[in-house]
């Protein structure tokens, strides 16, 4: 018979995120600081709007771009939070989750041997969604020394003339670094003078701490070559409901709500009702959220340094990515060998890339005393095999 699968994504691995939550979530007993999801239940305002959706019988296709009250509420959220402007009509386009946003835009956007750079560590779906759109991913490698931040040198070694798209992550997914306003000045002129456009993934916007975030397409110059990403699942604790948005000019918006047309419809009605109630009135749950993190995050900090690690500070989204390179083991080792010895699950940093190889991923979006019992298992772990 002949082959019936396609080699490009045969190709593809499968996240490293996920393998370790699939072996947790059968071993009794075991926490899990591996999974990027909130541990707070949606406010209840939020899904009692859902209900009452239903109550309603709104159960039918909305517009293939989203839901018109979703869409102008989006564009609310961003001139209030980001100082953007944009148009609800043809500006606006509600994904199934922001995961679907990037897959779209990407696709919309490349050719062929078209390049996009992708910074790592990173979230795991841009270098595959750039394969499967037909690109040629470039990483470029965030360091350490550099608070995990994008620099104007990496970036300017990075372009070719294949070059594209580049694909910001901040706040970061794992590092929980951020670019603020002179670091994405710095990069700027680069975008405009090489003509790059840029997907900008902002789906941890809302939880920064200490410094507010900044988006790349409020510089001048920059509204008009690049796609916001973001969505509900982090700051509304929404991750079930799968929504997300794209935001963007109209020539791009349109290829990408084609694409959405074909393969999805439109997002689900329920969760688009329930979204304008978020945006509406979810300020305060946002910041009730982001303070709880918060604390976990300077507790999470500490303890990980009184470890004798050492634990690069996060100024957003919910993760720590504590070295273990002083430690003789690579990162996988480490997550499998904890997970089997004191049934902590934490993911390696290799799943976020290669240059990943030494770092762990830990999320806080857990409770503080989840967060006491992991860590007394980890210290004892780190000290069995110092």
């Amino acid at each position: 018979m002949r082959n019936p699968l396609s080699r490009n994504v045969v190709n593809i691995q499968p996240s490293g995120i996920r393998k370790f939550f699939d072996i947790v979530s059968e071993m009794k007993d075991a926490i899990s600081l591996g999974v990027g999801e909130p541990d707070f239940d949606t406010p209840w305002h939020i899904r009692e709007e859902g209900i009452y959706s239903l109550e309603k019988g709104r159960t039918f296709y909305t517009s293939n771009s989203g839901l018109k009250e979703l869409k102008i509420e989006i564009c609310n959220y961003l001139y209030r939070r980001c100082d953007l402007q944009y148009n609800y009509s043809n500006e606006v386009l509600v994904t199934v989750g922001g995961s679907e946003a990037i897959d779209l835009a990407l696709r919309a956007m490349v050719d062929p041997g078209d390049e996009v750079l992708v910074p790592q560590p990173s979230y795991v779906s841009y270098h595959p969604c750039a394969l499967l759109a037909g690109a040629v991913p470039v990483v470029i490698e965030l360091k350490e020394e550099n608070n995990f931040k994008l620099t104007k040198q990496d970036l300017l070694s990075a372009i070719t003339d294949k070059t594209k798209i580049l694909i910001l992550p901040f706040p970061n997914n794992p590092t929980g670094a951020i670019m603020d306003y002179d670091d994405l000045k710095d990069i700027v002129d680069i975008i405009i003078e090489k003509d790059l456009y840029v997907i900008s993934d902002e789906i941890y916007s809302e939880l920064t701490y200490g410094k507010r975030h900044v988006s790349i397409a409020s510089f001048p110059g920059m509204r008009d070559r690049t796609i916001v990403i973001n969505g509900f699942s982090k700051s509304y604790a929404m991750t079930g409901w799968r929504l997300g948005y794209a935001a963007g000019p109209a020539l791009i918006i349109e290829q990408m709500t084609k694409i959405h047309q074909f393969a999805i419809m439109c997002a689900p009605t329920t969760s688009q009702y329930a979204a304008v109630e978020a945006l509406r009135n979810g300020d305060s749950d946002v910041e009730m959220m982001r303070d709880a993190y918060d604390k976990r995050r300077k507790y999470l900090v500490h303890a990980i340094r009184n470890m004798g690690l050492s634990c690069f500070e996060p100024l957003g989204a919910f993760y720590v990515f504590p070295s273990i390179k002083g430690l003789n083991m690579s990162s996988d080792d480490f997550a499998t060998r904890l997970l089997q010895e004191e049934k902590v699950a934490v993911v390696p940093g290799t799943a976020f890339g290669a240059c990943g190889e030494g770092f762990l991923r830990i999320s806080y979006a857990y409770s503080i005393d989840n967060l006491k019992v992991a860590l007394e298992r980890i210290e004892r772990f780190v000290k069995k095999h110092k």
